[in-house]
C-alpha cells in the first residue's frame, strides 16, 4: 500500500473516531431521557463505529508494512482480516438487541419519545452520513476494503436513525412502536455484518479470476507478440493491495531457454503496466 492510500486510512479513521464518540455519548443519553430502547440500540451501534475505525488504523498499519521473510508476499490481507473482525462486531450488536427488542415487547414497555429524541436523531443522521459518504470516497482513492465496510457500518447507522425519527413521529399511537424500532435497527446492523463478513470470506478463500479479465488479458497478449503463445491456465493471488497473477503459455518446443524467458518477461511486464499484477509464467511446449 502505498503511503499515500495509507494517509487516507489513517486520516479516515481518526475523524470517525470522534465523530462517532460524540454522536454516542449524544444519542445515549437522549435515549435514557427518553427511555428509547431504540435509541440505545444506536447509540451502541454508533460506539461500535469508533471500535471499527480503531481496528481500521490498526488493519491499516499492518498492511501498510513491507514484506519480510515470514511474509513474502506483504501484509495486504491484514485488511481482510479487520474488515471481518468490523463484521463480527456487528453481527454481536445486532444479537444482542434483536434480545432486548423482544423483552421489551414482552413487558409492554413504551419509549417517551419527545423534543430532545428529534433532535438528537436528526443530528446523528447528517452526522453518520457525511461520515459515510467521506469514507466511501477514500475507498474510491485508496480501494481499500476496510474503508469500504467502515463506510457501510456508518451508512447503516444513518439508515437506523431514519427509521427511528420516522417511529419517533407515529411512536405516540402505538405502546409497540420502540420495540419494533429495535428490531428493525438490530436486522439492519445483521444485514450489513452479512455482507462485510460474506465478501471478505470469499476474498480470503480465494475467488475465481473475473473471466472478463482473463479475456482482457489474452487480447492484449495477443496485441503486442509477433506469435500466438496460447496463455492460459490462469490463477490470481490476491493481497489486499497486491495481487499476483500465475499463468500458463505455449511456445515451441525447439525454441532457446533465453528466447523463451524474453518472451515471458515482457509478457510479465506488459501485464504489470496494463493490469498492475505481479505475473509468474509457466512455458509449455507447444505440441504440434
Amino acid at each position: 500500500m502505498s503511503n499515500k492510500n495509507h494517509q487516507y486510512i489513517v486520516r479516515e479513521g481518526w475523524v470517525s473516531i470522534v465523530t462517532n464518540l460524540l454522536l454516542f455519548a449524544l444519542k445515549y443519553w437522549a435515549g435514557l431521557v427518553s427511555g428509547s430502547i431504540a435509541l440505545v440500540a444506536d447509540a451502541w451501534h454508533t460506539l461500535t463505529d469508533s471500535v471499527s475505525s480503531m481496528i481500521v488504523l490498526i488493519g491499516g498499519k499492518l498492511s501498510n508494512k513491507p514484506a519480510d521473510e515470514e511474509h513474502p508476499f506483504g501484509h495486504g490481507r491484514a485488511e481482510h482480516i479487520a474488515a471481518i473482525i468490523i463484521g463480527v462486531l456487528l453481527a454481536i450488536v445486532a444479537f444482542d438487541f434483536i434480545l432486548s427488542s423482544v423483552e421489551k415487547f414482552n413487558t409492554r414497555e413504551a419509549g417517551n419519545f419527545g423534543t430532545i429524541a428529534i433532535v438528537v436523531t436528526i443530528i446523528s443522521i447528517v452526522g453518520k452520513e457525511a461520515l459515510a459518504q467521506y469514507a466511501f470516497w477514500g475507498y474510491r482513492k485508496t480501494k481499500s476494503s476496510m474503508l469500504k465496510a467502515d463506510a457501510w457500518h456508518h451508512r447503516t447507522d444513518s439508515l437506523s436513525s431514519i427509521i427511528i425519527l420516522i417511529g419517533i413521529f407515529v411512536g405516540k399511537f402505538y405502546w409497540w412502536m420502540d420495540s419494533l424500532l429495535a428490531l428493525i435497527v438490530a436486522l439492519m446492523i445483521a444485514y450489513a455484518s452479512f455482507e462485510i463478513l460474506s465478501t471478505e470470506i470469499k476474498s480470503l478463500l480465494g475467488e475465481r479470476i473475473d473471466p472478463e479479465l482473463i479475456q482482457a488479458i489474452k487480447v492484449d497478449i495477443d496485441g503486442v507478440l509477433e506469435l500466438e503463445v496460447f496463455i492460459h491456465h490462469f490463477h490470481l493471488h490476491q493481497y489486499g493491495q497486491h495481487n499476483e497473477l500465475s499463468c500458463h503459455i505455449k511456445l515451441p518446443a525447439n525454441m532457446s531457454l533465453y528466447e523463451a524467458h524474453v518472451i515471458c518477461t515482457r509478457i510479465e511486464t506488459r501485464i504489470k503496466e496494463k493490469f498492475d499484477l505481479i505475473t509468474t509464467i509457466h512455458p509449455e511446449p507447444l505440441e504440434e
